[in-house]
């Protein structure tokens, strides 16, 4: 009872301390959740409709097409610049299907089974015509052999033995299933096109006008002064003139991304003079060693040449195009004078080891042969050899060791780029080119042997054997750090836009502008490996006027320091962002006045002429296109109306106000084309289909309203 009474008597105390302790335990849980939404956002490449992609969903669709494009191109690898495309594309690709997902979601449109049963049918879409499975016979897809295919694939799958061969069918079957999602997602995409197109119908008035308009022509003479006949110091132009004229036109200043503007100095690090130096005797030694008969895979790796030496004969195509344009004047056995070439920043030597004449393209096929041991495999080779030496079918002995034996393509394009070949590989490409056609050869290799049957040669070809030193001019560590430490106390001696300005010219750099930068951007100022930077670019905490850090980035040659100038957030720009459009605008508006004064009264070309006009005969205007006007060298869309609405012979007493001048018009004649019939039914096709070009804008349209968030420039 005690105890009872002394919590009675603490009781507000209690409830207090208990207070506490509940808003900690739900301040806590709160903390944890933001924590985990905060984590989550981190990890979101953009957002379109509020639905939300990851960095790894991103990453994986990157990859997806990028695996897409070395199969169809053959490629073993893409440029940084490729890479990004591939980037921007799948990113696009994202938001189109994104958001027309969500309007055929609303339409009730959907994409059966049925159908793309049916378009895999027909066989004549262009991605199917594509795909691995087209009958080379009759030049369609063909249905039978992806079914074929995907039967191998399960069986493979549920008993893997080649590994090499398993690796290949998966690549084929990802790039089937690419095709089949992107085959749903443009049928969609035109089911939804065709029902927007059949929203937007021809008549036979309007056909009429659209024929008269496209094919009735004008001469007339047109008396005309031009804006730039008026000094622009003569033009007053108030504050109030350019907030009228701003607000007239606000529409055409709105846009649906933020920018931002930068300053910024970049400063690139070169090779000095003692550098160059260095270089040129290492160069000069491979050369002396090349010329003497030196092994050349020694001197081209001590060289550290860009260019490994493989001892396989390519064509001059798989050299660089300094390289080509050399080895194809040389002499076997010469070695060239080390050479300088600027597009790559490259010293280069190069010793051409032999020219022979071989193919391009060899068709052949193979059965590869192991065993528990190097001696059995060399065995059972023997045998297979044999055995197709003697007449032996050779699909039928591929089969009974597990293999298809049918004949296939080698390229040069398929091995030529490759920067490493070992000994085994080296020694399969030689037999492929080198052996004739119908002949059996038994190659020996570390793990087994090949036995391979070469069926055609195709594209006989120039190739050559060369040893190529290519080394870049690259600066040396005590020339970077003799330039970090001048930029950077560059940077820290001026931390304000105005000191980097002031300054910079004194330290030998240069401040350069860049506006309205946005996010999708793949770098700063076009040097690579700017992420940093541009993380701080558009980050929310940096303010108008701030001055980052000093950014080592391009190919770790570049010292950068940017100072951000200006945020333009999403909605109408301000006055102030767009001052010198609207200025330009009003200018023109005000010269325009003046000249309509100018030449206010006059009812005859003969009248403007004596106003100062300068007159030219302009023959064939249409109402359908802009008529241009050479003396003053501009189209004038307003000219095509007028004279259109003015009859044969008559003056135009208005004066005209055009984009380079004002103008009046005297219509001298008018009469049809010769030769051209109107056509209802064909004029209001081509209406129909020029709407239907005009409402393709209609993904642009969704996209401004789908509150697109791209937030690629934290990650990529």
């Amino acid at each position: 009872m005690a105890a009872i009474g002394k919590i009675r008597k603490n009781g507000g105390f209690l409830i207090i301390i208990l207070g506490f302790a509940l808003f900690a335990f739900i301040a806590e849980e709160a903390f944890r959740s933001c924590e985990a939404a905060s984590n989550e956002k981190r990890q979101q490449v953009g957002e379109v409709l509020g639905k939300k992609i990851s960095v790894q969903e991103y990453q994986d669709l990157v990859d997806e097409y990028q695996e897409v494009i070395k199969m169809t191109q053959g490629r073993d690898n893409l440029s940084e610049d490729e890479l990004n495309q591939v980037k921007d594309q799948v990113w696009n690709t994202f938001v189109s299907n994104t958001i027309l997902a969500d309007e055929a979601e609303k339409l009730g449109l959907t994409v059966t089974d049925a159908e793309l049963q049916n378009i895999m049918k027909q066989g004549t879409n262009p991605m199917l015509m594509q795909s691995p499975f087209v009958n080379q016979q009759t030049g369609r897809f063909d249905a039978s052999m992806l079914t074929k295919f995907l039967a191998d694939y399960k069986a493979m799958q549920s008993n893997p033995q080649n590994a090499q061969m398993a690796e290949q069918y998966k690549k084929i079957y990802d790039y089937w299933k690419f095709i089949e999602k992107t085959l749903r997602q443009q049928t969609l995409a035109q089911k939804y096109q065709s029902l927007l197109s059949h929203c937007l119908i021809s008549n036979p008035v309007s056909a009429k006008m659209a024929f008269e308009g496209q094919n009735e022509e004008s001469d007339i003479q047109l008396a005309s002064i031009a804006y730039s006949t008026i000094n622009d110091n003569k033009v007053t132009i108030t504050d109030a003139d350019l907030k009228a004229k701003y607000k007239e036109n606000e529409a055409m200043y709105e846009q649906y991304v933020e920018s931002r503007d930068i300053k910024y100095v970049d400063f690139q690090v070169l090779a000095s003079a003692a550098d160059r130096k260095a270089l040129m005797a290492t160069m000069t030694d491979a050369q002396k060693q090349l010329q003497a008969g030196a092994n050349p895979a020694d001197v081209v790796r001590k060289a550290q040449s860009q260019i490994q030496y493989t001892g396989i004969a390519v064509s001059s195509k798989a050299f660089p195009m300094d390289i080509k344009a050399k080895i194809d004047s040389m002499a076997v056995g010469q070695t060239t004078a080390p050479f300088e070439t600027a597009m790559d920043n490259t010293l280069n030597v190069i010793k051409l080891l032999s020219k022979v004449s071989l193919p391009d393209s060899v068709e052949y096929r193979q059965i590869q042969v192991g065993a528990a041991t190097v001696d059995a495999a060399r065995k059972t080779a023997d045998s297979i050899y044999n055995a197709i030496k003697a007449g032996g079918d050779f699909e039928a002995i591929a089969k009974k060791y597990g293999q298809e034996g049918k004949s296939m393509w080698m390229t040069g394009a398929m091995y030529e780029g490759a920067q490493g070949i070992d000994a085994d590989t080296k020694s399969f490409i030689e037999a492929l080119v080198n052996t004739g056609a119908g002949e059996v050869k038994n190659l020996q290799f570390s793990q087994g042997n090949v036995v391979l049957q070469i069926v055609n040669r195709k594209a006989m070809t120039d190739k050559y054997v060369a040893a190529v030193v290519k080394h870049t001019i690259d600066f040396s560590k005590g020339t970077y750090s003799a330039a970090y430490n001048k930029f950077s106390q560059f940077v820290s001696e001026n931390q304000t836009l105005e000191a980097l300005e002031k300054n910079a010219a004194k330290y030998g750099f240069k401040v350069a502008e860049r506006r309205n930068m946005v996010n999708s951007e793949h770098n700063v100022a076009g040097i690579r490996a700017t992420r940093e930077a541009m993380k701080w670019v558009f980050d929310a905490k940096t303010k108008k006027g701030d001055v980052s850090p000093l950014y080592e980035c391009g190919n770790n040659d570049h010292l950068l320091v940017v100072a951000l100038t200006g945020v333009h957030p999403v909605g109408v720009r301000d006055l102030e962002d767009v001052k010198d459009i609207v200025k330009q605008e009003v200018l023109i508006d005000k010269k325009f006045e003046m000249l309509e004064k100018k030449l206010a009264g006059a009812n005859s070309i003969a009248a403007a002429k004596a106003k100062g006009a300068q007159v030219t005969d302009v023959k064939q205007v249409t109402f359908a296109a802009p008529a241009f006007i050479p003396t003053l060298g501009a189209s004038e869309p307003a000219l095509s109306g007028v004279v259109a609405a003015t009859k044969q012979g008559q003056f135009c007493k208005r004066v005209i106000k055009g984009n380079a001048g004002a103008y009046m018009v005297q219509v001298v004649k008018k009469a049809k084309r010769q030769g051209v019939k109107y056509d209802q039914k064909a004029v209001e096709t081509q209406l129909q289909q020029q709407a239907l070009q005009a409402a393709g804008m209609f993904m642009r349209e969704l996209n401004m309203k789908a509150k697109v968030v791209d937030n690629r420039y934290l990650f990529f």
